[in-house]
């Protein structure tokens, strides 16, 4: 049976303001979920993904931290609209941003820049809570006033003083996030522990890089990014990062939204979504990263290949079904249906 990737009715319960600029949204919802995954939410006609800072190892109820983000449509309005009693649209939860079930024993090294700290205090929650590993975390923040979580991890650094060494990093008082600072958590751990990374882009190349160079093992490095929507005249990227060449493939993208079709000619490098913008549809979409399944569309017509794939089952990808967002064409014609 397929995945239940629909929208269902979520009830706020309390607000939580945890910074200036951040809020916690404590939800009447009885989803089972995994520690570091994320709820999709439709608002104002919108579709943005949020990770859950709740933990199913020690809480209750369903939280999701939401950073307010300065002309963001959803956020905004999330922050200045929303109150106590009122219901948005949610999916069931996601995501691979998870514990891995064979790492019980295993450090766990994590590294969390600003409004990242989310899903990683969920991991870590669930870490503590549940097995005997040693935990590494690093925690960043512009200052202290945008700490997010602050005291509650130190009060649980206080109750597992001898599993979780925390370290709070403010750039104001120890300035940028150094290589050093970087390795210094990783140190002794490299060839042993699963790493986990959640921030802004920059700080999470840096400590990717740095990673890699001190010796850790790609597939111990376990990232969680949510890639902002490219403009309809970007260039488009493939999963290495690079700028396709902007020139035509041989062979037509046709598209089906709401009723509409339109054809394109394929573009090397480019995805089925980044072929549905240049046909000037505005197709539904969020992470960008594999995981939501928010732009899933069935494919009728020619074949494509998915990147990544970390929310369709096998049977829905038999049926034709992919994640638009990581699909690329691997035959002449394609076409793509996105169904209500």
């Amino acid at each position: 049976m397929a995945r239940d990737h629909g929208f269902h009715p979520v009830r706020i319960t309390r607000i939580v303001d945890e910074t200036p600029d951040v809020r916690t949204f404590t939800l009447d919802a009885r989803f089972p979920y995994r520690a570091g995954q994320f709820l999709t939410f439709k608002v104002c006609g919108t579709l943005r993904s949020y990770s859950m800072s709740s933990s199913p190892d020690t809480d209750g109820e369903i939280r999701v931290t939401v950073k307010r983000v300065a002309g963001g449509l959803v956020s905004g309005w999330m922050h200045t609209e929303l109150r106590p009693g009122d219901v948005l649209e949610a999916t069931r939860p996601t995501g691979s941003f998870c514990l891995r079930e064979d790492a019980t024993r295993r450090p766990l090294v994590a590294y969390a820049g600003g409004s990242g700290i989310t899903p990683v205090f969920s991991l870590v929650k669930s870490a503590l809570a549940t097995t005997d590993r040693p935990v590494m975390l690093l925690s960043a923040h512009q200052n202290a006033g945008a700490a997010i979580f602050r005291e509650a991890l130190d009060a649980l650094a206080e109750r597992h003083a001898d599993q979780l060494r925390l370290r709070h990093h403010l750039d104001d008082r120890d300035g940028l996030v150094t290589e050093d600072e970087i390795r210094a958590l990783a140190d002794g751990h490299a060839d042993e522990a699963d790493f986990y990374l959640c921030g802004p882009e920059p700080f999470m190349a840096l400590v990717e890089n740095t990673l890699t160079a001190h010796g850790v093992a790609a597939e111990r490095i376990f990232v969680e990014r949510f890639a902002p929507a490219e403009p309809d005249d970007a260039p488009s990227r493939p999963a290495d990062g690079t700028v396709a060449p902007d020139r035509p493939a041989d062979g037509t993208v046709t598209v089906d939204l709401r009723g509409r079709r339109r054809a394109v000619p394929q573009r090397h490098g480019e995805t089925l979504l980044q072929s549905a913008r240049r046909a000037g549809f505005t197709p539904p979409f969020s992470c960008e990263s594999g995981d939501c399944a928010t732009c899933m569309a069935r494919l009728t017509d020619g074949e494509a290949k998915m990147r990544v794939n970390n929310a369709l089952d096998p049977d829905e990808v038999d049926e034709g079904w992919v994640l638009t967002c990581q699909a690329e064409p691997t035959t002449p014609e394609v076409t793509v249906v996105y169904e209500d």
